[in-house]
């Protein structure tokens, strides 16, 4: 699998994302450090929230394979600047989370992350599983057997 690097404000939803991609169950988790697991990097809100530790999630991307910028479609606004994927020597991908949340609103969500320079846009719901599999997919390198495959051949 490729390696991702999680990045976005506190409460995003970045933790229960990487719970979701690991197949855990979902608990909440505040994250207080960056946590370099064997395929996913879950980084502090606080680090893309304060000018001072921002420097930091340039360095976490040169561990990962892709950069993955979460926006929750609760979000009343967003930290990621117009064309900021430019400076990014990864893949950039654009993670919505919180989908089906009652006061979300996804297309806003979508035109922040476009706007960003995100091309390909990720559409998640961690508690239902939603949208996981097409991220899976997209991080899948040749010879990986994703979570379903590994069943299917068992049967």
């Amino acid at each position: 699998m490729k390696k991702i690097v999680l990045m976005g404000r506190s409460e995003a939803g970045k933790t229960t994302l990487t719970q979701a991609l690991k197949g855990r169950k979902i608990e909440y988790h505040k994250t207080q450090y960056v946590n370099n697991y064997d395929v996913i990097i879950d980084t502090p809100g606080e680090y893309a929230q304060t000018k001072w530790l921002g420097h930091a999630l340039a360095m976490y991307s040169y561990e990962a394979d892709v950069v993955g910028l979460l926006l929750s479609s609760i979000e009343p606004y967003t930290l990621f600047p117009p064309c900021c994927t430019a400076v990014c020597n990864r893949d950039t991908i654009g993670i919505v989370t919180k989908i089906n949340h009652p006061q979300g609103n996804v297309e806003r969500a979508t035109g922040w992350l476009r706007l960003a320079g995100c091309r390909n846009i990720f559409f998640v719901d961690s508690r239902t599983g939603q949208g996981i599999p097409e991220i899976l997919e997209y991080l899948r390198e040749p010879g990986d057997v994703l979570p379903w495959e590994r069943t299917e051949n068992q049967q």
